[in-house]
């Protein structure tokens, strides 16, 4: 091998490791913010599980109340998201499986062909209750872990420690959500945080023609996709909670406001997403993007980041709205270049403004209105 050919694998093995380690440091990142957005959770099941085992054991005098912790775990820990109505199937399936285990094993003893006659009897039963998966599944897991573990103190303590499980993680999910009932609006004004950031990081590459860093910027705005995830999630939790919950019903209205922005919010950080793919594509052919472009591009991230700080502080974002209509209006009739990256980015930057008039509570009609085509 010649030394031409040595250097260039050396060079390609230092490529590899560095992007290695760009891809390690952003999962990285991901995974502290998957465990950020769920601590809340764990802690809840954490306290339910340790509060039901102490109440079935020192009120009810149960020795090991090992189905109470269980129920309470499996009831919190499968309803992130659509918090009640999950969390109320899972009971439900935990209760029911343990106690046709209880009863099988008090009938039959316990052996192989107890747990399939059992399971096929709790899931049956579950299903004649027009239960969905969620509910069957659980149904027959807790008819098969009450049949292989030792009986309890007495007949049918299990279910008994179950049902305690189960209450008690419903009175949590009721009373606590999994979040504050503000989760909602931090994490949209995380998600703008985060869209204004990846325009700062484009305008950026695109000034010094960084090829790696406009690469960078795009796996960024690609990542923004976890927070929207997780947003919706809290999203969907914080509405149902608010419905039912007879300590937070005065939060439903805006909460409702809440839901609503996460369509706009969508669209938003998709339209940051092609914007960033472009700016990359604009750098490797090397085309020359007008600086009114940039400004604008500059402007529109301090108003995402407008629109942040008014979420964060539990409100939207109506105060942002004369501004970003202002900021349309007087950048409508910027000259158009004849590269189609720079004009693409162009038009991303106009449907990002009218996606924050939208964050700001305006339809998407008065949002296109307000903003009207080039004279």
């Amino acid at each position: 091998m010649d030394r031409f050919s040595l250097q260039r694998l050396r060079l390609r093995a230092f490529d590899l490791s560095e992007r290695s380690f760009r891809f390690g440091r952003a999962a990285q990142r991901r995974g502290v913010e998957r465990w950020r957005n769920r601590i809340w959770m764990i802690s809840q099941q954490a306290l339910a599980a340790g509060l039901a085992w102490l109440f079935a054991q020192q009120v009810l005098g149960h020795s090991m109340p090992v189905f109470a912790a269980i129920a309470a775990i499996l009831t919190l820990g499968s309803s992130f998201g659509q918090r009640l109505g999950r969390a109320t199937e899972v009971a439900l399936g935990v209760a029911l499986g343990v106690f046709f285990g209880d009863l099988f094993v008090l009938l039959f003893d316990r052996g192989w062909w107890q747990i399939i006659v059992v399971v096929v009897l709790a899931m049956s039963v579950a299903i004649f209750l027009r239960a969905r998966d969620l509910m069957v599944t659980q149904a027959g897991v807790q008819a098969v872990v009450v049949v292989v573990m030792p009986l309890g103190d007495t007949v049918f303590t299990r279910w008994i420690d179950a049902l305690i499980g189960c209450a008690l993680a419903l009175l949590i999910a009721l009373v606590a959500p999994t979040g504050p009932i503000r989760k909602p609006s931090d994490l949209a004004a995380g998600v703008l945080n985060e869209c204004a950031a990846v325009l700062d990081e484009v305008h950026s590459s695109v000034v010094e023609e960084d090829l790696d860093a406009g690469d960078r910027v795009l796996e960024r705005a690609r990542a923004v996709s976890d927070r929207m995830q997780g947003l919706d999630e809290a999203a969907a939790e914080g509405l149902a909670v608010v419905r039912y919950s007879p300590f937070l019903r005065r939060n439903r209205s805006h909460m409702v406001d809440l839901v609503a922005l996460t369509e706009p919010l969508d669209r938003l950080t998709r339209n940051v997403r092609v914007l960033a793919r472009r700016a990359a594509v604009a750098i490797w052919h090397d085309e020359k993007m007008p600086d009114s472009y940039l400004e604008l591009m500059e402007l529109v991230a301090l108003e995402m980041r407008a629109c942040a700080r008014e979420l964060a502080e539990g409100q939207l974002p109506v105060d942002t709205r004369a501004r970003v209509i202002e900021l349309g209006t007087t950048h409508i009739n910027l000259e158009l270049v004849d590269e189609i990256s720079s004009i693409v980015i162009l038009a991303q930057l106009r449907s990002i403004l009218v996606d924050l008039l939208e964050v700001t509570g305006m339809t998407y009609a008065d949002a296109r209105d307000a903003l009207p085509d080039r004279h």
